[in-house]
């Protein structure tokens, strides 16, 4: 007697080695561009966290009579600390750099000029930080010892991201 209906269909065993291969072959093509675009996008974050960064600083300079922030400390008086500079920037200041809640009255008008806080610092040994050192140096100075995310220059207003780690170009992040 003869079956008769549908047969069964089924994949032989040459096809589905065939397409293991085909996907093997894709994969190994995708995963080496997929590896170079997330490179790529912490050049880029680096690049737009000092765009961020440089922008501020020349604002608020712009708007505090040429004084960068860190010149004078929180309380409006000289000789600033690298705390001071990050308030100043992620606070609201009066023309002397003094920090407070905004006060028409009192002259807290200017800023903040980082509404979301310091970026953190995206690739090196100190990644994650959001802290600067200060560096007498022109351009600044790597000084990755100290676990802070940016060194930054508060007599030039100069900022550089505090790691010696270098890009896929082999540039140092430090160089952008």
């Amino acid at each position: 007697m003869r079956f008769v209906g549908k047969a069964k269909r089924a994949f032989s065993l040459v096809e589905l080695v065939i397409v293991i291969v085909i996907i093997g072959i894709i994969a190994a093509i995708a995963v080496p561009r997929i590896s170079r675009g997330a490179k790529g996008a912490t050049e880029s974050a680096v690049r737009g966290d000092l765009a961020a960064l440089r922008a501020a600083i020349d604002l608020y300079a712009a708007e505090h009579n040429g004084v960068f922030p860190g010149q004078h400390k929180n309380d409006g008086s000289a000789g600033g600390a690298a705390s001071d500079a990050v308030d100043q920037l992620t606070k609201y200041s009066d023309i002397n750099g003094k920090t407070g809640d905004y006060s028409a009255t009192d002259g807290i008008v200017y800023g903040p000029y980082l509404r979301n806080g310091m970026p953190p610092l995206p690739v090196g040994a100190n990644v994650g930080s959001t802290d600067i050192v200060f560096s007498t140096a022109s351009p600044p100075t790597v000084a990755e010892g100290g676990g802070e995310g940016w060194a930054y220059n508060q007599t030039t207003g100069q900022i550089i991201a505090n790691t010696s780690a270098k890009d896929e170009s082999d540039t140092a992040y430090s160089t952008y």
